[in-house]
């Protein structure tokens, strides 16, 4: 098997992270205490479905735990998601651009956001068998072998091959309150990193860190007989390595995969499902 030297490892992360400019400030308890979907209007209908939706992505932004929205008591729950609710705003996702007829003005697509008391989903958490994830999160670097029909590469911050993808990983780590950091294609070269070291790297190999951040690792192929991609996802956490894997996806789900994973391995809640 091929193997990463520390320093290279290191370089990816450090490098990674001067690129990327400062870290973001730690999430307030406010923001921590927020979740957003999209409904399409503002009617009763739409408000109490994404309700019950904000309360699942709510319980596993808070915890770090994946598991939460699978539990048995979460039907009963999701009845009430309403009353959990503090308050809740509205962002037109059509903002400026007018109604074609009179259909579009009941069902235009809106951001909704919640926002919840720390004590009623700690409350809630608690029912559940489960607790806040507080403090600051980690810092996530990611390195992330692609391969498709047509070419492959470890994916980059400022990489050409597939311009959406690391946008995409980027948006998958927000609903988790986390943030992740990309390697430029200068710091991959500088630390050597080549595809075929980046698809053998194993969690066996990772001492948890790079740098001052966590090490995700993955590989992502296309499968026309899955029709979608193949993802596998590999993190260390105090010497114990984890892995875990989608399949027949795109790669925006095989990216919240992966990060709702690291969450749910870096908040202590053990192995991702």
């Amino acid at each position: 098997m091929i193997r990463f030297s520390r320093p290279a490892l290191m370089a990816i992360g450090l490098i990674g992270t001067c690129l990327a400019g400062h870290p973001a400030l730690a999430t307030s308890l406010a923001e921590l205490y927020q979740s957003q979907t999209i409904v399409n209007g503002q009617g009763e209908e739409h408000r109490q479905a994404g309700f019950k939706v904000c309360l699942d992505k709510v319980l596993v932004r808070v915890s770090g735990d994946q598991r939460l929205p699978a539990k048995p008591q979460m039907t009963a729950l999701r009845d009430k998601a309403g009353s959990f609710v503090s308050s809740f705003r509205y962002r037109d996702r059509m903002e400026g651009i007018p109604n074609h007829d009179d259909q579009g003005t009941y069902d235009r697509p809106h951001d909704l956001t919640c926002q919840y008391t720390p004590p009623v989903i700690d409350k809630v958490l608690a029912e559940l068998g489960s607790k806040p994830w507080l403090g600051e999160r980690p810092i996530i670097s990611v390195l992330l072998a692609v391969q498709d029909a047509r070419q492959h590469f470890v994916l980059a911050s400022d990489g050409d091959e597939s311009p959406y993808m690391a946008e995409s990983f980027q948006s998958a780590a927000g609903p988790l309150a986390m943030k992740i950091v990309i390697p430029s294609k200068a710091a991959l070269v500088k630390a050597g990193a080549i595809f075929e070291q980046v698809r053998a790297l194993s969690p066996e190999l990772l001492a948890g860190t790079v740098g001052n951040e966590e090490l995700l690792a993955g590989s992502l192929v296309w499968s026309d007989k899955e029709l979608g991609w193949i993802a596998d996802w590999r993190l260390a956490m105090n010497g114990k390595a984890y892995k875990w894997q989608v399949r027949g996806v795109n790669f925006d789900e095989a990216f919240r995969v992966a990060m709702r994973g690291a969450a749910q391995i870096l908040s202590g809640n053990g192995q991702p499902e």
